[in-house]
């Protein structure tokens, strides 16, 4: 059967992972829409199901090398572009100066994203995956950017720039030499 055959593109943990990308996907739908709840509940479904792809991707032996290209891809739209577009839509930008600063600081965070999971995806061709991270995991910056979004929502910080400094650091982190366990 193609669900336990580690050969299909349309195997059991990659159908999980492609409601991965949906989740992300709808959720940004949601965040143009203003919805940010419903999007941030998506989110968490998102993260979820990049959980469990990995999970069957194991018990199952499903793994090859689309399950993983895709993984990242589905990382790519759920824990950097996602949560990049959450917090840029949901901050007051007062004029096109701030928006078009706001807009590069998320530009150097999604391109700080790709980079992380390119380089991820080599030294896993190359076998150098250790039992620790070095630099912050995709899913844990979407987090960080999350609690931005609930920081700034509630008025916690609502200074703009002092807000986007701290996206450029997660940003900057994401492909450092800090070193995260594995869960």
């Amino acid at each position: 059967m193609f669900l336990y055959n580690k050969n299909s593109h349309f195997n059991l943990a990659n159908l999980v992972t492609f409601a991965n990308i949906s989740a992300g996907l709808i959720a940004m739908y949601f965040i143009q829409q203003g919805n940010f709840f419903i999007a941030i509940v998506l989110a968490w479904i998102a993260g979820a199901f990049d959980i469990i792809d990995g999970k069957i991707a194991r018990k199952y032996n499903l793994s090859c090398e689309f399950g993983i290209q895709i993984d990242s891809f589905a990382d790519f739209i759920s824990f950097v572009i996602m949560p990049s577009f959450l917090l840029f839509y949901a901050m007051e930008k007062g004029n096109g100066f701030e928006t078009a600063i706001a807009g590069a600081v998320f530009i150097y965070y999604i391109i700080s994203g790709l980079r992380r999971l390119i380089e991820f995806n080599i030294q896993s061709e190359e076998g150098k995956v250790a039992k620790h991270f070095v630099g912050v995991p995709t899913p844990l910056g979407a987090i960080l950017l999350w609690v931005l979004y609930l920081v700034y929502s509630y008025g916690v910080i609502t200074n703009l720039y002092l807000i986007l400094v701290m996206v450029a650091v997660i940003a900057y982190l994401l492909n450092s030499k800090v070193r995260i366990p594995h869960p």
